[in-house]
């Protein structure tokens, strides 16, 4: 109670003439306590009535070695349950001949340790820097300065190609000053750097939708040490588009904080209303959504979460994106672009019939002064109804699968058709095998019949 407090009680004695007696009965407040306060009252005035600190508040009246001891255990790795410490602790004083500390003093001594020096003790340099160590948050200072692009497997299970359950991945761009997402890619299996290089490539390019304006080339690119970022197709592109890639610090994704807290707006905004969504009380949810349907989703709400107020920045990321108008740096032309990204080169030889690659045909007018030449081919593995077709890095045509002209298909579906008939093909075989020995002609008896493991002697008989 300070004096204030105090005062408002002892005013009703001082200045209404109320009795110390009745005022003991009526707050609860001892008549030695009041007399002492009137006292001081009298003899200093409102500010005497300030209580006084203990003069040992503060200071541990528990023997410096137990105190030793205990803080010793506390930051052994693994360390002992508080009880455990007490019982130590006791059974080391009454060796020292020290009183015994209660249990209430030795959790006092463990919870009044320095956090950071608990986690470097039991926990490790590593968690102690990702969790003590001061960090310098830095921000572009203009957006397509830096861009920030990593990947996350999403916590939703969709229909697979085969129509099994499938937990796919995301790999999005993010613009450092802005917040605003660029671009992104929705896939299954691992990742790679085909799904990197696509979602650059919708970052980069101009969008369909006109209020999705992000696009250029960005000055630098935040990248981890993954083996589709440190690869040597990502790197030439780079290079091609005079990008300077910086790889974080092994074991430390401070670096893409952003994109991380992006991730987590994923989880908990979007993917925890879909069906499927792999929650704490669900283990094992029944997909409902395919490849086609997430990936619509999550452009919906990356565009709902371009356009709404950040919290940081108190504009939307798509305000602060465009500002007062600018021109970001382009690629000359989308084929310009594509060469670069679409894939690392495969040559292949142009035959009389066209181009032969991954089981299917593709034809072009074009081609026929370069039959029997080597050239070079990329594709988008999304849609492998049609190739583009190069000779020394200079685009010839883009060649069509002329068996199904009208069908998109991706390396995926092909992929999972051969899987299919590799299956079936095995059952066949599986299922002619006993026929094929029916037929056969009976064998002898003699030669067939089953050799015993050890030889027999006549001195065995």
């Amino acid at each position: 109670m300070d004096a204030a407090e105090r005062w408002r009680v002892l005013r009703l004695h001082v200045e209404d003439q109320i009795p110390l007696a009745v005022l003991a009965r009526e707050t609860g407040i001892s008549v030695r306590a009041l007399q002492r306060w009137n006292r001081l009252y009298r003899q200093g005035g409102i500010s005497a009535l300030e209580p006084n600190p203990r003069s040992d508040k503060g200071v541990r009246r528990t023997s410096s070695e137990t105190v030793a001891f205990i803080e010793r255990l506390a930051l052994t790795r693994p360390r002992p349950g508080i009880s455990t410490l007490h019982r130590l602790a006791a059974t080391d004083a009454q060796q020292r001949e020290l009183p015994a500390p209660s249990y209430a003093t030795v959790r006092q001594i463990v919870q009044a340790l320095d956090p950071a020096m608990v986690t470097l003790a039991l926990e490790g340099p590593a968690s102690y820097r990702d969790k003590h160590e001061l960090v310098f948050r830095r921000r572009a200072e203009h957006p397509n300065q830096t861009w920030q692009s990593d990947h996350t497997e999403l916590d939703i299970l969709i229909v697979g190609a085969d129509g099994k359950p499938d937990r796919p991945w995301l790999t999005t761009v993010m613009d450092d000053y802005s917040r605003a997402i660029c671009g992104y890619m929705v896939f299954t299996d691992t990742p790679s750097a085909i799904n990197t290089a696509l979602a650059l490539r919708q970052a980069i390019w101009r969008k369909t939708d006109p209020t999705w304006a992000m696009c250029g080339i960005p000055d630098i690119l935040h990248v981890d040490h993954g083996s589709d970022f440190t690869s040597h197709h990502l790197e030439r592109t780079a290079i091609a588009l005079h990008i300077r890639i910086i790889h974080s610090t092994v074991g430390r994704p401070q670096g893409r904080g952003k994109i991380e807290r992006f991730f987590g707006t994923i989880n908990t905004e979007l993917l925890a209303a879909l069906p499927g969504h792999l929650g704490s009380g669900s283990r094992a949810p029944t997909p409902v959504l395919d490849l086609a349907g997430l990936d619509g989703a999550v452009g919906d709400f990356i565009g709902t979460y371009n356009d709404r107020v950040h919290s940081e920045l108190g504009i939307s990321p798509r305000d602060a994106w465009v500002g007062d108008g600018w021109l970001p740096r382009m690629p000359q032309s989308l084929e310009e672009l594509d060469g670069l990204l679409l894939t690392v080169p495969k040559s292949r030889v142009v035959q009389r019939d066209g181009i032969h690659f991954q089981g299917q045909r593709y034809l072009a007018p074009t081609l026929a002064p370069f039959v029997g030449h080597t050239i070079t081919i990329r594709y988008d593995p999304r849609d492998i109804s049609e190739i583009r077709v190069y000779d020394r890095d200079t685009f010839i045509c883009t060649a069509i699968d002329e068996a199904h002209p009208n069908l998109r298909l991706s390396l995926r579906d092909i992929e999972t058709a051969r899987r299919a008939r590799r299956k079936q093909l095995r059952r066949a075989i599986n299922d002619r095998i006993p026929t094929v020995y029916t037929r056969e002609e009976p064998r002898n008896p003699e030669t067939t019949k089953r050799r015993p493991r050890l030889r027999t002697y006549e001195e065995d008989e």
